[in-house]
């Protein structure tokens, strides 16, 4: 094999294709080939965050990492580690779950904006 390099950079925005509509500042998931759908309730193929809404076969940037406003499902206090839950939103994790970021904010209920700081 000649050189290899990374095709994006660790943590760099990535376009991926909408899959389905799609809601700007909403987890993603792997849906296909460079293809992604909101992530559902405790996907472990969660890639980022949508930039922008986005229909069904469109180009979506994907933020990866970072500290970013994600809509919370439920009332989740600040220093919260979080996983995905429906519609790309964001849950507390479970006892023994890692999750993908922590909370440096706090939701009092549901659809919400809660700052996070994602691990990828």
């Amino acid at each position: 094999m000649a050189d290899h390099i990374h095709l994006f950079e660790p943590g760099a925005k990535v376009t991926f294709t909408a899959s389905d509509e799609i809601t700007g500042g909403r987890l993603v998931e792997v849906t296909g080939n460079r293809e992604v759908a909101h992530a559902a309730a405790n996907s472990v193929k969660v890639v980022g965050a949508a930039a922008r809404d986005t229909k069904d076969g469109e180009d979506v940037l994907v933020l990866r990492g970072g500290i970013q406003n994600l809509v919370a499902s439920a009332a989740i206090a600040v220093g919260t580690r979080i996983k995905a839950a429906a519609a790309g939103k964001i849950q507390a994790v479970g006892a023994g779950e890692n999750g993908i970021g922590i909370t440096l904010t706090t939701s009092t209920a549901a659809d919400q904006l809660v700052q996070v700081a994602l691990d990828q």
